[in-house]
């Protein structure tokens, strides 16, 4: 779950088409618009297909107006060609614009907090970083530098280009909104159980090499009243961040109505304003000058397996994969004419070394070896 602003006249939003908190609430099931459940609360249902093929079918109109019968690139062809049912087979694009309606939502000005229930989410983190992983394949398909030159050469691809920059720039502004520990907090719901003491570490890990804002771990005892303790105490060993609570919430018995609900005792923190896990990340020169420079890229890790942590490197983002989650983390721009020279983990921090690629380091200093500059 993430909540987005102050505590004032509040959104829910759920993802799952199946979810039961419609019924829970006591509301009607009316998928894409606001419910009023209290004078202060309203439900937003989220239809992942309803919301594909909406925002989908204007922009292949949009498309096929721009194309006009012309025949520009293959690309173009097959992307305008592409039904609105058949879109959810595109990298990131079904997450891509679930997460613009949250973000739409957040900005509209209409409530003051928005908390979306991700338990629907087969993958909440997967969903969080279906931006990177959508504006990585429009950038495979049709690469910025050609997109921009042949725009510039073909009047006709101007207004397809700049669609396409427009949905670039909404991946980028996703992908800074939540990340964003001002207006964003994160809060992890665990299960008293032992499956919800093994997904702990994972859970931690995944959350620092996003940079998602954790603000509190929930450990519920659920309907049966489960003892909370060995999980609460396996949070609180992992996070060693006094910035992130934990709590212990009792048995509720089973939810089902809304005056069950709001006996729960829960509270979620705010936003903090501070940074989370590779959202800190420092950088600094550990020895060398110019190119015999060695650069650290560092940030608070968790590694539940150290052996299956992997680094690579794809244009400006330096790949890492902890937990079996791969991250792309845009790398700082004193570093992207450099290459990995290896890591290292202790004290639950994450250190990786790189170093000045020499084919591209004094092609872009004339010459000099100078370090560049990180602005």
């Amino acid at each position: 779950m993430l909540s987005i602003g102050d505590e004032h006249d509040t959104l829910l939003i759920a993802l799952d088409p199946r979810s039961q908190l419609p019924a829970a609430l006591g509301v009607y099931r009316v998928p894409g618009e606001p419910v009023a459940v209290t004078a202060g609360v309203d439900l937003l249902q989220v239809g992942q297909l309803d919301v594909v093929e909406d925002a989908w079918g204007e922009f292949t109109a949009a498309l096929a107006a721009a194309i006009g019968g012309r025949h520009l690139l293959p690309v173009v062809g097959t992307i305008a060609s592409i039904a609105p049912g058949e879109i959810t087979g595109l990298p990131g694009i079904q997450e891509f614009l679930m997460l613009r309606r949250i973000r739409d939502a957040a900005t509209s000005g209409r409530w003051r907090r928005i908390v979306v229930d991700l338990s629907g989410v087969g993958d909440p983190y997967a969903l969080l970083r279906a931006p990177v992983a959508l504006s990585a394949a429009m950038e495979r398909l049709w690469p910025r530098a050609t997109r921009l030159a042949q725009a510039a050469e073909k009047p006709a691809l101007a207004q397809l280009s700049a669609a396409i920059e427009g949905i670039d720039r909404d991946c980028q502004d996703l992908t800074d909104l939540f990340a964003d520990p001002h207006a964003v907090a994160g809060h992890l719901v665990l299960d008293a159980s032992e499956r919800g003491r093994r997904a702990v570490a994972d859970h931690v890990a995944i959350a620092e090499l996003t940079a998602f804002p954790l603000r509190s771990v929930q450990v519920s005892a659920g309907e049966f009243g489960a003892s909370t303790a060995a999980v609460a105490d396996e949070v609180r060993g992992l996070l060693g961040d006094d910035d992130v609570v934990v709590a212990e919430v009792p048995s509720g018995g089973t939810l089902d109505r809304l005056s069950r609900l709001r006996r729960v005792p829960v509270q979620f923190a705010a936003p903090s304003g501070r940074p989370y896990g590779s959202g800190a990340m420092t950088v600094r020169r550990v020895s060398g000058e110019g190119v015999d420079s060695v650069f650290e890229l560092a940030w608070r890790q968790g590694l539940p397996e150290p052996d299956r942590l992997q680094l690579g490197r794809s244009g400006d983002d330096l790949l890492v994969t902890v937990a079996g989650f791969r991250q792309p983390i845009r790398l700082p721009s004193v570093l992207r004419r450099c290459r990995v020279d290896g890591a290292d983990w202790s004290g639950g921090r994450l250190s990786v070394r790189l170093r000045p690629d020499p084919t591209l380091w004094p092609a872009r200093q004339g010459g000099t070896g100078a370090a560049p500059s990180s602005r």
